[in-house]
């Protein structure tokens, strides 16, 4: 069996399909479904079983020696959350209770960091996952610090000498994802998704305007990157068994948020059509102007594929799923 929790989420519903594509059985989904269409996110799926994330130590313990991995893509993911004891609950308890489990069981282990934990990014974004660089990021939000707080206490485990450990251990600090099964995701829908009903009807779309002098109005950038390449990457590692540690998960290359809005319309057949509004005050001073992922250590740790250029992504999630009857996977 292969677990995915936040299986029905965005990133974890495209990597169940992505397993599937290829082959795998015994996909388990680890999520809760609520009353809204999250459940369309592995309608098409071929599942063993549903779990709710309250009985997911149960299920695994009764099924002990049947579970050929875990990817834990779970989360309270919103940047913007405030309930820091749920945060808690839902990013730290359960991934480091889970990093114990599968130490027990010797059952490979994939988890979802984020590039949240870099804050500002005035400190980069290498990988590194020595303690003490780790220990120079400083997140801006709870959500950041929740993912960072794991990649320091799993990095702190790894430095003790008789530490039990997972078969593999690969933590992934998602960049800027976009792509489809993202549409239960409120205001945390990525740029393209938000854009997209505007552009089809010709409409203006307001982005932030810059409030630095050195970056003009929609120049602030971003690592987007297409969610079919961030389960690419998670297929190699679990295929490549023999690779372990905290890796980036982006393209390494910064495009900015007018690039991504003129490949919308662009992929419409339409000019951009962008006005402007001011950044809220209440985020002003958090709101990051750059981010790019270094990807030195993934490309050091053998993963070569190149990943897909921004307009080749938003043209593949306009044209092959927000544009048509059936926008899922």
């Amino acid at each position: 069996m292969i677990v995915v929790t936040g299986g029905a989420g965005f990133i974890g519903s495209n990597l169940l399909a992505g397993l599937e594509a290829q082959g795998a059985a015994g996909l388990v989904c680890v999520d809760w479904l609520g009353n809204g269409d999250k459940w369309r996110n592995i309608a098409k799926r071929r599942l063993d079983d549903v779990v709710r994330p309250e009985d997911l130590f149960a299920f695994l313990a009764a099924r002990k020696g049947r579970i050929e991995s875990v990817f834990h893509m779970g989360a309270i993911s919103a940047t913007t959350e405030t309930d820091v004891d749920a945060i808690v609950k839902n990013n730290v308890r359960l991934t480091l209770d889970l990093w114990d489990w599968c130490a027990e069981a010797g059952v490979p282990l994939v988890y979802a960091s984020s590039a949240a934990t870099y804050g500002g990014g005035e400190r980069g974004f290498v990988d590194d996952p020595d303690p003490a660089a780790l220990a120079d990021l400083a997140p801006l939000n709870p959500y950041g610090w929740s993912k960072h707080m794991v990649d320091r206490r799993i990095a702190a485990i790894l430095g003790e000498r008789k530490a039990k450990k997972p078969r593999q251990h690969v933590g992934l600090k998602f960049f800027n994802v976009y792509g489809p099964n993202e549409y239960h995701k409120g205001a945390q829908r990525s740029v393209v998704h938000q854009i997209y009903p505007a552009a089809a009807k010709g409409e203006a779309f307001p982005l932030f305007r810059s409030h630095r002098k050195e970056v003009p109005d929609g120049g602030q950038t971003r690592d987007f990157i297409w969610v079919g390449d961030v389960v690419d990457a998670m297929l190699w590692f679990r295929a490549n068994p023999q690779v372990s540690g905290l890796f980036n998960l982006g393209t390494g290359k910064a495009r900015s948020f007018l690039d991504l809005a003129t490949a919308v319309y662009s992929t419409l057949g339409r000019n951009a059509n962008i006005a402007w509004r001011e950044t809220p005050e209440a985020i002003r001073d958090k709101y990051q102007y750059f981010t790019q992922a270094d990807t030195g250590r993934l490309r050091a740790a053998g993963y070569a594929k190149p990943f897909t250029d921004l307009e080749e992504g938003v043209r593949r999630y306009v044209l092959d799923f927000l544009a048509t009857d059936d926008p899922y996977i």
